[in-house]
């Protein structure tokens, strides 16, 4: 059973909507569901949240001033 959802927009918003519906060739309602389960296929700490997302990154971490003892090793 499917439930309605009244979500009020900006007229600009639902203009760029529209136009991206109609490139994919289906209704504003299937280009918004299928706008929503990509959103939801995401994770939200990642997404949300630039630290996380940093994290997540798993790139190499230093004391700044080692870090920026390299850089400068790097330059000469």
């Amino acid at each position: 059973m499917s439930h309605r959802l009244q979500v009020l927009i900006p007229p600009g918003l639902d203009s760029r909507i529209r136009k991206a519906a109609a490139r994919s060739k289906v209704s504003k309602g299937a280009w918004v569901r299928r706008a929503i389960e990509r959103a939801l296929e995401t994770p939200d700490q990642a997404a949300g949240d630039p630290l996380a997302r940093l994290a997540s990154l798993n790139a190499p971490t230093a004391d700044i001033e080692q870090m920026l003892a390299e850089i400068e090793a790097g330059r000469r």
